[in-house]
């Protein structure tokens, strides 16, 4: 049975990134469409308005510039539609993939009858779908769907790597991972690192937009036209990346109880305790040098990138490549 349900998992794991592939293509279709419409309502910009004609118009949504259809009757008055058909079928798709993501992650944790993060491959199962979820969450704030090339991206890059690498038969856990302190210290840090991917993206958007506006012309890059300025983006990042810093903290607190409970001792300069204050202390550089330093605009989207490095490093490299007391890969 255990079997079964850890290859139903798996079955579902392909599916979803399936679908991800499906919304990634979309939301890339979506930055084309965004290109066109700018073109398109430049190109037209002095051209004389027919008493009913179909015309792109920019609108403020939630501090984000949205291009909109507008249908231009002689009096006036018109229809709007928001977002273009590309950006609803990618974030439908989002959710669909993520659904079945869920189920992979909930299959595989019945069938290793605990959570399912106990070791690489499970950590990037559940990792990726909270990375997703904390993207379709943040929407209630604010609208950051164009970021879905990004994130669907990363998603589809991680699941990939995950299922062709890190693929572990389902294994009972190691002594120092049987305590309550796995739910919380792990999912703790699997959330901050959502926070942190979505971070990322807006700085790697801010720095586009820093260098499109930065430019005489902009004949290159006109999607940008419809995502906020320079200052909004960076403004953005830091939020987001504020809340990772808060979960990241905590995390790094809450390893310390662990491994006093597990090892007697708060601290030993273990390889994965070490990056894991490194990506603290860059990140506490970042919120810092921003609020006190003055750092602003692509010098602080650099830095918040550099700690998004350390933190794919620490994923990527820390956790396979080097051993210690945290070598729970299981590969």
């Amino acid at each position: 049975m255990t079997t079964n349900l850890a290859t139903y998992s798996v079955v579902l794991t392909y599916s979803a990134m399936a679908v991800y592939v499906i919304a990634f293509i979309a939301f890339a279709l979506d930055v084309a469409k965004r290109s066109g419409n700018v073109a398109a309502a430049a190109d037209g910009a002095d051209a004389p308005q027919a008493s009913t004609a179909e015309r792109t118009v920019a609108t403020v949504q939630g501090g984000t510039v949205v291009l909109e259809k507008v249908s231009q009757s002689s009096d006036g008055g018109s229809a709007r539609r928001g977002g273009t058909r590309f950006e609803r079928v990618g974030m439908a798709m989002t959710i669909l993939a993520l659904v079945l993501h869920v189920g992979s992650i909930v299959l595989r944790g019945i069938a290793a009858d605990r959570v399912p993060w106990g070791n690489m491959f499970e950590f990037s199962l559940t990792g990726t779908g909270l990375i997703i979820l904390i993207f379709l969450l943040v929407q209630l704030w604010q609208n950051l769907k164009f970021l879905g090339v990004f994130i669907t991206g990363l998603t589809i890059i991680l699941l990939g790597i995950a299922t062709v690498n890190y693929w572990v038969p389902v294994v009972p856990l190691q002594p120092a991972l049987q305590s309550y302190w796995l739910v919380i210290h792990v999912f703790v840090a699997i959330a901050g690192t959502g926070f942190f991917a979505l971070g990322a993206g807006l700085a790697v958007s801010q720095l586009v937009q820093t260098y499109r506006q930065g430019r005489s012309t902009s004949g290159k890059l006109r999607f940008m036209e419809t995502l906020p300025d320079a200052d909004r983006l960076e403004v953005l990042t830091y939020r987001v990346i504020l809340v990772g810093f808060v979960l990241w903290t905590f995390t790094l607190i809450a390893g310390a109880i662990w491994a006093e409970r597990a090892w007697g001792r708060y601290w030993g300069w273990d390889t994965k305790e070490v990056w894991t204050f490194i990506i603290w202390v860059v990140y506490a550089g970042y919120i810092h040098a921003r609020a006190t330093r003055g750092w602003r605009g692509a010098r602080s989207s650099w830095l918040a990138l550099i700690g998004f490095a350390a933190v794919m490093f620490n994923f990527s490299v820390v956790n396979v490549f080097f051993k210690g007391l945290h070598s729970y890969s299981g590969l």
